[in-house]
C-alpha cells in the first residue's frame, strides 16, 4: 500500500487520492501530488475550537474585546466577515462595522 503525503496544511495522516489531487478531509485542501514542499513550512491559522481558518471565512468573537482608544468594545457574539489571514502576533486582518479595520488574535473567535 503506498503512503500519502499528510496534508501540508494541517499535517492530518489521513489524505486520500481523488483523480490527479490528494485531499485532506479534515480542512479540506487539495493540492497535486506532484508538488513538492520545498523545506516550506505552511502558515496554519486555527480559531479557538481548533478548526483551520482561511481568508474570506467569516468568524464570530467569543468574548467582550476592548479596543485601545474607543469607550465602547467589541461585543461577544459579533459577526466579521470576510476575514484576511496575517502572519502576526493577531493574525486576523478584518473590518468591523462601526470600528472599521481592526487586528484580531485567532484565539478570541470561533468559525462561523
Amino acid at each position: 500500500m503506498n503512503e500519502l503525503a499528510p496534508c501540508p496544511i494541517c499535517q492530518s495522516p489521513y489524505t486520500y487520492e481523488l483523480e490527479n489531487l490528494l485531499v485532506c478531509p479534515e480542512c479540506g485542501h487539495e493540492w497535486k501530488a506532484a508538488e513538492e514542499q520545498v523545506g516550506e513550512t505552511a502558515f496554519v491559522v486555527k480559531d479557538s475550537n481548533g478548526n483551520v481558518l482561511a481568508d474570506g471565512d467569516s468568524v464570530i468573537t467569543i468574548k467582550n474585546l476592548p479596543v485601545k482608544g474607543s469607550p465602547k468594545s467589541i461585543k461577544a457574539g459579533t459577526k466579521v466577515k470576510n476575514i484576511r489571514l496575517v502572519d502576526s502576533d493577531h493574525n486576523i486582518d478584518c473590518k468591523i462595522e462601526g470600528f472599521g479595520a481592526m487586528a484580531l488574535k485567532s484565539e478570541f473567535v470561533k468559525k462561523a
